[in-house]
């Protein structure tokens, strides 16, 4: 007797996705599940915020000696106290910047510089006074 032989090399077994994507959803959704719960507010830290004072009258600011320029390159000195506008040349300014921190430790010069002033000019004026005293001299800036 002959039995016909089925050869099983000519049949190419077939995947199905359908099911193994079911599986893979339900562990996807369970991992989800099991994360959200262990995730709780209650063992997160802590931090505590710094608060702001409301900007009180009492609060005093640092001391400070303006210098504008205006928009031709004009120096002005101006008193902190008094608002008065005194105009001085560079080499009037760095003595008077000199002696104004060395009596003051905590004082800082500020530049506020006319906004159609060429940059170049701003930054000549700062490296000028900056060997004058280090890190007490900044640049001012209006907001807008």
């Amino acid at each position: 007797m002959k039995f016909k032989s089925q050869s099983r090399s000519s049949q190419m077994p077939e995947v199905n996705l359908i099911p193994m994507m079911d599986v893979i959803m339900t562990i996807l959704t369970f991992f989800i599940i099991v994360s959200m719960t262990l995730t709780n507010s209650t063992g997160s830290v802590k931090v505590e915020l710094p608060g702001g004072k409301g900007g009180a009258a009492g609060d005093k600011q640092p001391d400070r000696q303006i210098i504008k320029i205006d928009a031709q390159g004009q120096f002005y000195l101006i008193k902190s106290t008094s608002g008065a506008e005194m105009p001085a040349t560079m080499a009037q300014l760095e003595p008077q910047v000199r002696t104004y921190l060395q009596q003051n430790p905590k004082g800082m010069v500020l530049i506020n510089a006319d906004r159609t002033l060429s940059y170049d000019k701003v930054i000549q004026v700062l490296t000028q006074l900056k060997t004058v005293g280090g890190d007490r001299v900044s640049l001012g800036f209006k907001p807008g």
